[in-house]
């Protein structure tokens, strides 16, 4: 699987460790930056680049998800979701990291470096990879209702004030 990878300067490490075990583990790791400590940089660019990259992957067909990093992961997660077709996750124990896959289809994971031990984010990474969709009909259905909502601003069927 190929698993794009972001973060900004608080998870860099974090990052390099994570791309390390992912590699090892198999997987293609695209990291999409930083590449060096600026406790400056900005992690919008980044995370987007990561999220876009594996939309574009899911649609040519490619098995791809994404993993963001930031020093709560909040942001991180923001950015991504702003990418059409992104579907970016907050997880912060095991059960989160596999119901964002199990139940919310979720292509991108956003984790707080600062939040977490590099073994539980592992943990974290390994069981949201692992985790197939459900394909549960009411799953589906509301993933649907997203995609809708996000391409015409409404819900057929719903109000949307």
């Amino acid at each position: 699987m190929r698993i794009h990878v972001a973060t900004d300067h608080a998870g860099l490490e974090l990052s390099r460790s994570i791309q390390e075990h992912l590699a090892a583990a198999g997987h293609e790791v695209v990291d999409h930056g930083p590449t060096s400590y600026d406790p400056l940089d900005d992690y919008p660019s980044f995370c987007i680049n990561a999220a876009a990259a594996v939309v574009r992957d899911q649609k040519a067909g490619i098995e791809s998800l994404g993993v963001v990093f930031g020093g709560s992961g909040n942001g991180e997660q923001i950015a991504a979701n702003k990418v059409t077709g992104c579907r970016a996750a907050l997880v912060w124990n095991l059960d989160t990291a596999r119901l964002a896959r199990q139940h919310n289809d979720a292509n991108v994971i956003s984790i707080g470096a600062r939040q977490h031990t590099l073994e539980e984010a592992l943990g974290f990474i390994d069981a949201f990879v692992a985790e197939p969709f459900s394909r549960k009909e009411r799953h589906a259905r509301r993933i649907a209702q997203l995609a809708e909502y996000e391409a015409t601003g409404a819900i057929a069927g719903h109000q949307i004030d």
